[in-house]
């Protein structure tokens, strides 16, 4: 593997290192949740699965903390499974390959899954310490978080006594969270016929490559590329000049919280059409690297491919392209309340050709974000909208609550004056433009007081995920004195 284990501190890497080797992409916990009841049972936890398949686990006071309040923590187990192109790997049955870069520790070719899986090992390794003086502590590690919140949209109440809760997934150090945006899924399909060749036809894959991607909402206001977008857009320029041009597949980004790094098209254009085709990609490629001059390592390529046996009819691809084109993604609005936080966005997050049975579809799939429940029902509406006037089908599905947030929070303070004590500084207190799992366990556990930070990690829901080592120390160090802060019952 790595010898990630053996970082500071152990008890929490040699948990992340063994996480790892586990595969656990979302919808496929098994083997996780499998491993974390056996963790429990052989050292003497009260460990259970709820209906939907939550672990719980339950661990008594220390000596001398019994009259604390008891205190919940909570992460998630699986994770957001993404991969290079060029990567062979199987997230239902291959190993997450750590390792050491610097002062970070990234893997190779995929996600790392420290989104949560930082947090999921730091409450293993609190459970399973027997040095730490500790409350009474309840911990709740959530099924597919990163693909629908189903474990905590189903949670329900009578599980926990606990009226404090902390959540460690967030990805900045130092900053507190007490907020978070709510989403709903935006799914689109749009039926088409599929026609013959041309006589003299020539195929080609049109790729784009190379961007940045990153979590379609932590990374939506940084004016990253979408490869949705990008693929479109070219296309769509080559037709207004080769109206011959066809498609014949389109496979573009591959999940709906990550913003799209790949797209492959095959495009079919006649014979005497190959030369304008190919100065129009290589012009218009030229073009879209100035713009994103922030995506250093975009590539776009147009190569010849074998001929594909049937194409899109010319009706269907035209509304296609036009509603991709038309189809809001980014941030819609920045918050008038919060300095810097997007309010409202939509991330354009697949866009692929598929046949069942003799039919032919092209199914879109985006997720609207927004600090405002309102909000994102009207923007996924907008959504919906622009497709619907191609003559596609458009349903909202999957909403999820947004956490609203709570200055006054008596947990929150007690955190901030740790870190005072800790650091000589300030935590900011922060409200974040993605989902986190705050807003849905409201509403079974409404007395809970909620706070959620974690170590620093970039690009999480891309292969360049990262966590920065000393933050993870510094995290645990943290976590641990709030844990031992926690107040007496009154």
């Amino acid at each position: 593997m790595s010898n990630i284990a053996e970082l500071n501190p152990t008890p929490l890497w040699k948990h992340f290192a063994k996480l790892c080797e586990i595969p656990r992409p979302s919808k496929h916990e098994d083997h996780v949740v499998e491993y974390i009841v056996d963790f429990a049972k052989h050292r003497g936890l009260e460990v259970q699965l709820d209906e939907i398949g939550n672990v719980i686990l339950k661990k008594p006071a220390t000596p001398g903390m019994e009259n604390r309040k008891t205190l919940a923590l909570q992460s998630h187990v699986d994770m957001v499974p993404q991969k290079n192109a060029d990567t062979d790997h199987d997230f239902l049955t291959d190993p997450i390959k750590p390792y050491i870069d610097g002062e970070w520790v990234t893997a190779e070719g995929t996600t790392l899954g420290a989104d949560n899986g930082i947090g999921v090992a730091a409450i293993l390794a609190l459970m399973e310490s027997t040095d730490i003086p500790h409350p009474a502590l309840e911990a709740l590690l959530t099924i597919d978080e990163e693909a629908g919140m189903t474990g905590a949209k189903n949670l329900k109440p009578g599980y926990f006594e606990a009226d404090l809760l902390l959540n460690l997934d967030t990805e900045d150090e130092g900053e507190l969270y007490i907020g978070c945006a709510g989403g709903v899924d935006v799914n689109v399909t749009l039926p088409y016929s599929a026609e013959p060749l041309m006589a003299d036809a020539v195929a080609f894959k049109l790729a784009v490559r190379g961007l940045r991607g990153g979590h379609s909402g932590l990374d939506i206001d940084k004016g990253r590329g979408n490869a949705n977008k990008i693929a479109n857009r070219i296309i769509d320029i080559a037709l207004r000049s080769i109206p011959q041009l066809r498609i014949a597949n389109l496979d573009g980004g591959s999940l709906r919280n990550a913003i799209p790094r790949e797209s492959f098209s095959t495009l079919v254009v006649p014979g005497n059409a190959q030369k304008q085709l190919q100065e129009i990609v290589e012009n218009e490629s030229a073009q879209i690297a100035r713009e994103f001059d922030n995506e250093a390592a975009l590539e776009i390529c147009l190569e010849v491919t074998e001929a594909p046996a049937n194409v899109m009819d010319e009706a269907s691809q035209l509304k296609l392209i036009r509603a991709v084109r038309a189809c809001p993604n980014g941030v819609e609005r920045m918050s008038t309340a919060l300095e810097g936080i997007a309010d409202t966005s939509n991330n354009l997050a697949r866009v692929v050709t598929m046949e069942s049975n003799g039919q032919h579809q092209v199914h879109i799939q985006c997720l609207v974000r927004s600090l405002s429940d309102s909000a994102r029902d009207q923007h996924g509406l907008d959504v919906a909208a622009t497709f619907e006037l191609a003559g596609a089908q458009a349903k909202l599905d999957n909403a999820y609550p947004g956490w609203t947030p709570n200055p006054a929070s008596p947990l929150l303070a007690m955190m901030r004056e740790v870190y005072r004590e800790m650091t000589g500084e300030t935590a900011e207190v922060k409200v974040i433009h993605a989902g986190l799992e705050c807003g849905l366990l409201a509403k079974p556990y409404p007395n809970w007081d909620m706070v959620s930070f974690g170590p620093t990690i970039r690009r999480a829901h891309s292969p360049e995920e990262r966590v920065h080592i000393q933050s993870v120390a510094n995290f645990w160090d943290y976590f641990i004195k709030v844990v031992q802060a926690i107040p007496a019952y009154q």
